[in-house]
């Protein structure tokens, strides 16, 4: 059986990338089609692959300037010839579910979410001032539609993302939870770990997270900066150097930036407890923290209504605003002995890499 992967652009590390990385120990001998590609990524965590990228990569500058590009995107997915696969797997954020292929490839879409920016969070985008934007949007939604009923199979990362197909695709998804590396137990701090930790106030809360607005971040900033307890933000973002200054109102509050996957165990290990400020489709972060036994505190929204369950593994808060947040956090701090470690380690396994990849070559191999 010949098999394809697809995926939107290689550029940066996100959760979506995550989830390519193992199909790709899954299926190591298919090549990775993608709009373009950051070659220093690729050649770092992809370094055995196949990457078979469109005529956008000859577009000088399009990794930094990609956004500007939109309009020419489905029109590049649309021209791979994949005629010689029998199997496609597409890694859709946006446009990689509009690959056109033959009657006899199946074309299975694992999707992160029908494309947000289009469709439910069409009115934070909206520019009031711009047709030409505005109207690209509108064409955006018809090809984007018009593109989902080219798959013949979705498979949608949560609940929450499967009743989004069903609303804006009018189709049916199997759920199929993203692979979550959790805590192995085996890891040694280094020196300049060590260095950082020392650093820190002890009984931190930690974010971690990309920092666009439509996370909350500042939300949190806020509320800490009133609760006068420690937070540690970890993550980098087009809102990086505003929450910087924003959050040096308290002292206790630190921004670090990025921070490489093999030292975040070190600040997941000494937190006292994980905070999820947005809504996520799934959000793979507090089921790594949860992993570690931590207890998590999320917006009670999207996929991590799925992942905690309130008073045993963490809380939730309704509303984005930092008083809700900061009413969460004493609620957290009040039944914080009765979260059982060993129990929240127990909750997240059916989230582990072994999960998925049981789950997934059933969906490939048994249709």
């Amino acid at each position: 059986m010949k098999i394809a992967l697809v995926h939107d652009w290689l550029v940066n590390l996100s959760g979506a990338e995550r989830v390519l990385f193992e199909l790709h120990k899954m299926f190591p001998e298919a090549p990775i089609y993608t709009l373009f590609e950051n070659k220093k990524f690729t050649k770092q965590y992809l370094p055995d692959a196949e990457i078979r990228p469109s005529f956008l990569q000859k577009i000088p500058g399009v990794v930094r300037n990609y956004k500007y590009f939109f309009f020419l995107m489905p029109t590049a997915i649309e021209s791979f010839d994949l005629s010689n696969f029998d199997v496609v797997i597409s890694s859709s954020a946006i446009f990689s579910k509009g690959l056109v292929l033959k009657p006899k490839t199946k074309h299975i879409c694992y999707c992160y979410s029908p494309t947000r920016q289009i469709w439910d969070l069409h009115s934070e985008f909206h520019t009031p001032h711009s047709t030409l934007y505005n109207l690209s949007q509108h064409f955006l939604r018809i090809w984007d539609r018009q593109a989902s009923d080219r798959v013949d199979e979705f498979v949608a990362i949560s609940e929450h993302v499967r009743e989004r197909i069903q609303k804006y695709y009018r189709r049916d998804a199997e759920v199929i939870y993203p692979p979550i590396t959790l805590n192995n137990e085996q890891k040694t701090m280094n020196k300049k770990m060590l260095i950082a930790h020392r650093s820190l106030s002890p009984g931190y809360y930690l974010i971690v997270s990309r920092l666009y607005k439509h996370k909350n971040i500042h939300i949190a900033i806020e509320a800490f900066a009133k609760l006068n307890l420690p937070l540690v933000i970890i993550g980098d973002g087009p809102e990086y150097k505003n929450l910087r200054r924003y959050g040096a109102m308290a002292p206790h509050i630190k921004l670090l930036g990025f921070i490489p996957d093999e030292e975040l165990a070190y600040y997941y290990q000494n937190c006292r407890a994980f905070i999820m400020p947005q809504e996520e489709d799934f959000g793979l972060t507090p089921i790594e923290v949860m992993s570690y036994g931590k207890p998590v505190l999320a917006l009670r929204k999207g996929g991590a209504i799925e992942t905690i369950i309130e008073g045993k593994t963490g809380e939730f808060f309704d509303d984005p605003i930092p008083e809700a947040l900061a009413d969460g956090v004493r609620r957290l701090n009040e039944n914080y002995l009765s979260y059982d470690s060993e129990f929240i380690k127990s909750h997240v396994q059916k989230f582990s890499v072994d999960n998925f990849r049981e789950k997934f070559s059933k969906l490939v191999y048994n249709n």
